[in-house]
C-alpha cells in the first residue's frame, strides 16, 4: 500500500440534490470523520444544474423532494429548476459541505483491499484550463450519490431519414440556449415527463406545437400550490410546517401509489374522469390519455395546474398518437400518412442508464459484475465491502428514499466503529428468485435494467417502494442481518476474510 496516498474515511460522489444531502449527514451524523464529495461537473446541483430546456420542473412535491432537514418555504409545491437549484446551492453554502467538494473530480475507477481495508480511486482530475490528470486517493467507505442515469448522452433513437430534416434538431439533454423558437412550429417527440414538461412551456411562445407519441402516458393534474400546506404554514414554525406537510404527502403517494398497484381499474377510472372533465373531449382522451398499461406499471407524469391539458384546449397545443415513417425536408411524415410540419423538432425520447456513473470496481483484484449481484436494503451491493448506492424511488420523491440510505450508512459507519471492524459486506444466504431492481415496463428501465444488480424475493433483498416501510428499517433496523464483518480490530498477523467467496 502506498502510504503517501490522501486517505479519508468517507467519498461521496455527486454533488447533486443527492450528494449535497448525504454530505449534511456525514458532516452531522459523523462528526470528527473526514470526507470530500467529489462532482465530475464545476458546478453543485447535478440534473437540476444540468437541465436547462423550457420549463424544466420537479415531478413531485418540494416538502418530500426537499431535504426534512431544510424547510422548503416558497410558495409552489411544484418546482422550477431554477428554484430547485437553488436550493440545492444555498444548503451547500454550509461551510461543512462547500469546503469539501471537489470540483471537476469523476471517479474513474475503485478496487478495494480486504487486506487494507480501503477503497483506492483512480480519479480524472481537469484544471481550469480543461487539460486532465489522474490521480489516487483512498477512503474506508465510499458512497456513490450520482444517480442511475447516463448524463453525456439520452437515449437516441433511429429516426429514418433525419437527415434530410432542413429545421433544427433539439435534444432537452443540452439545451442550447440560442434556439429561438418564438412564432414556429414545434414538434416533440415523446410523451414522458420532459415531453409533458415542454409542450405546455413552449407553447406559451411556440407558433404551434405537436407533441407526437408512439403511445399515450398517464398524465395526472396536480395543484403547482398546497392549500394544506399553506395553511400549516401560516400557523406553524417553518420546521414544523415542513414535517406535517411533508408527512401529509408522504401518506397521500403511497396512498394513490397502493390504489395504482391494487385496484388498477379504480385508478384508471379516477384518472379517466380528471382528463376528461379537463379537456372536455371524451374521445381524444381515449386517444391519446388512455395507455395500455396499469397505472405505476410505468412513471406516472403530472401536469401542475393543468398546464398541459390547458395548452391542448387552448389550441395552442395538440397531441398526435402515431408512429415515424420517416422525417421529410420540412417536417415528419406518420405511418398513418398524415404530415407533421415543423421548424424545430425536440426529441425527447428518455435518458439512458448507466450503473456506478460508468466506473469499474473490483474487489481483491476481482471485477464486480453488478448484474450478477443482489440489492441489499435498496443501497448495498452483495459482496462488495463498504459501498452503498444511493437510489431514490420511482414511485414517490427521490429524496425520501436518498435520505434514508445516507442515514442508514452513517448508522453502519457508527456501528463498524463501535464493534471495532473495519468493513463490512452483504451476503447471500440460500436461492433467491430475481426480479429486477426497479419493476417498472418503461424502455429506458428494460433496456439497461440487466447491468444493475437484481432484487431478491425477501428481506433484506427487497427494493421496496415504500418509505412508510423503509424508514423503520433504516432509521432503527438490524445492522448485522446478512451482513458479514471483518475480525474486530483485527492483528497484523490476521488475514482478512476472502471476500472473493463472498462476492461469488
Amino acid at each position: 500500500m502506498d502510504t503517501a496516498l490522501e486517505h479519508l474515511d468517507v467519498v461521496i460522489v455527486g454533488a447533486g440534490l443527492s450528494g449535497i444531502g448525504a454530505a449534511y449527514r456525514v458532516s452531522t451524523g459523523l462528526p470528527g470523520k473526514s470526507f470530500a464529495v467529489l462532482e465530475a461537473r464545476s458546478a453543485i446541483g447535478g440534473t437540476w444544474d444540468l437541465f436547462r430546456y423550457p420549463g424544466v420542473r420537479s415531478d413531485s412535491d418540494m416538502f418530500t423532494l426537499g431535504y426534512p432537514f431544510r424547510p422548503w418555504t416558497e410558495a409552489k409545491a411544484i418546482a422550477d429548476g431554477s428554484s430547485i437549484l437553488s436550493y440545492i446551492r444555498d444548503t451547500a453554502d454550509d461551510p461543512r459541505i462547500r469546503e469539501r467538494i471537489r470540483f471537476r473530480t469523476k471517479l474513474i475507477s475503485a478496487a478495494w483491499s480486504s487486506e487494507d481495508a480501503r477503497w483506492t480511486l483512480e480519479l480524472e482530475v481537469t484544471d481550469d484550463v480543461g487539460a486532465t490528470e489522474r490521480r489516487r486517493l483512498t477512503c474506508g467507505f465510499l458512497y456513490l450519490c450520482s444517480g442511475y442515469y447516463d448524463y453525456d448522452r439520452g437515449y437516441e433513437p433511429s429516426f429514418p431519414g433525419i437527415e434530410s430534416f432542413t429545421g433544427e434538431i433539439v435534444r432537452p439533454q443540452f439545451w442550447p440556449e440560442e434556439l429561438d423558437y418564438a412564432g414556429k412550429r414545434v414538434v416533440v417527440i415523446g410523451s414522458g415527463a420532459t415531453a409533458v414538461t415542454l409542450v405546455p412551456s413552449m407553447a406559451k411562445e411556440a407558433g404551434h406545437v405537436t407533441m407526437l407519441q408512439r403511445s399515450p402516458t398517464y398524465v395526472t393534474a396536480v395543484p403547482s400550490r398546497d392549500k394544506f400546506s399553506d395553511a400549516v404554514r401560516r400557523r406553524l414554525p417553518a420546521g414544523a410546517a415542513h414535517h406535517v406537510a411533508r408527512a401529509k404527502n408522504v401518506l397521500f403517494t403511497q396512498a394513490f401509489y397502493q390504489l395504482c398497484r391494487r385496484r388498477p381499474e379504480l385508478a384508471k377510472k379516477l384518472i379517466r374522469t380528471q382528463t376528461e372533465r379537463i379537456l372536455g373531449d371524451e374521445a381524444s382522451v381515449r386517444e391519446n390519455f388512455t395507455p395500455a398499461y396499469n397505472p405505476w406499471d410505468q412513471r406516472l407524469c403530472v401536469a401542475p395546474s393543468a398546464d398541459l391539458f390547458k395548452a391542448l384546449k387552448s389550441g395552442a397545443a395538440s397531441v398526435v398518437t402515431d408512429t415515424i415513417d420517416t422525417f421529410t425536408p420540412t417536417g415528419i411524415r406518420l405511418a398513418s400518412g398524415q404530415e407533421l410540419e415543423a421548424d424545430v423538432v425536440v426529441t425527447a425520447t428518455g435518458l439512458s442508464m448507466l450503473p456506478l456513473g460508468g466506473a469499474t470496481f473490483t474487489v481483491d483484484g476481482r471485477e464486480v459484475n453488478l448484474g450478477d449481484s443482489w440489492v441489499y436494503r435498496g443501497l448495498m451491493v452483495s459482496g462488495v465491502p463498504n459501498l452503498a448506492l444511493c437510489v431514490g424511488y420511482t414511485n414517490a420523491s427521490w429524496t425520501l428514499r436518498a435520505d434514508l440510505s445516507s442515514r442508514y450508512v452513517c448508522r453502519l459507519i457508527r456501528y463498524l466503529d463501535r464493534h471495532g471492524h473495519r468493513y463490512a459486506a452483504p451476503a447471500v444466504d440460500g436461492d433467491m428468485t430475481a426480479r429486477p431492481i426497479l419493476d417498472l415496463t418503461s424502455g429506458y428501465v428494460q433496456r439497461a435494467v440487466s447491468a444493475f444488480p437484481k432484487q431478491g424475493d425477501r428481506q433484506p433483498w427487497i427494493m421496496r417502494q415504500n418509505y412508510l416501510l423503509d424508514a423503520p428499517t433504516a432509521l432503527r433496523g438490524s445492522l448485522s442481518k446478512n451482513m458479514v464483518f471483518d475480525t474486530p480490530v483485527p492483528s497484523s498477523d490476521t488475514p482478512a476474510p476472502d471476500l472473493q467467496e463472498i462476492h461469488a
